[in-house]
């Protein structure tokens, strides 16, 4: 379980984060929804422990989120952040140095899935397939928690379609959870089962997606926009 409390984050003047409780429970896979600077980057690196919080407490299985929690949550980052020289061969024997739950034949399994020759050069690939290796080699890791940073972003919907064909097949949804901030909602909603709403760094509504469906009668973009416009209705209650 990932548990989060009072958490705030500043970044100067700019406050990025403003009191978030917040519980993610095992087994599912969570869309993180919000206008651009709403802070979901900025939750998502807090709770991989590559940043530290201006006040709160974060815990990952009880274990406070630090750099350290890398063992136990897998982050995949927006921005290409691999050497462009690795082949996606080289890019997975990395990985394999650097984790203890990187399972190699996991990433070349969903590599081939994807259709990424493991003899490619990064350097090489489109961007779409850059994407496709990232993915791979995220996925390649055993960990308890994904944390997934605009996934879709800059992809074709066919891209797409195979990313999301790829977490429903290579993560468990009785043990695994997955957290994905994305702006492709109407693409990511029926892998989703539940979402995360933040606006301007409190969150605003965490639901699961078959209640905005069947009691709100809404798609989830028509429910986001909704509340948006309605504004904070958050205070500091805990969200799970």
């Amino acid at each position: 379980m990932i548990a989060l409390e009072q958490v705030e984050k500043n970044y100067g003047k700019k406050q990025a984060l403003k009191g978030v409780n917040l519980i993610i429970p095992p087994g599912k896979i969570i869309g993180l929804v919000g206008e651009n600077g709403s802070g979901k980057s900025t939750l998502l690196k807090i709770i991989a422990g590559l940043t530290t919080p201006s006040s709160g407490t974060i815990q990952v299985n009880g274990i406070k989120a630090t750099r350290s929690i890398a063992s136990k949550v897998a982050y995949m980052p927006d921005a290409d952040v691999f050497y462009p020289i690795f082949s996606v061969e080289k890019l997975f024997r990395f990985y394999e140095t650097q984790f203890e739950d990187f399972n190699y034949s996991k990433a070349c399994i969903v590599a081939q899935y994807l259709n990424i020759p493991l003899e490619a050069k990064l350097k090489t690939l489109s961007k779409g397939n850059r994407g496709r290796a990232k993915m791979a080699a995220t996925l390649g890791r055993e960990a308890s928690y994904y944390l997934l940073d605009e996934p879709f972003s800059g992809f074709d919907p066919l891209v797409r379609e195979d990313i999301i064909k790829g977490m429903i097949q290579f993560t468990d949804p009785e043990t695994q959870t997955v957290l994905m901030s994305t702006h492709e909602i109407k693409e990511a909603e029926p892998l989703l089962d539940a979402i995360i709403l933040l606006n301007h760094g409190k969150i605003l509504a965490y639901e699961e997606v078959e209640t905005i469906r069947d009691q709100f009668r809404m798609d989830s973009i028509t429910w986001m926009t909704k509340l948006i416009k309605e504004g904070d209705l958050s205070g500091n209650e805990t969200y799970r």
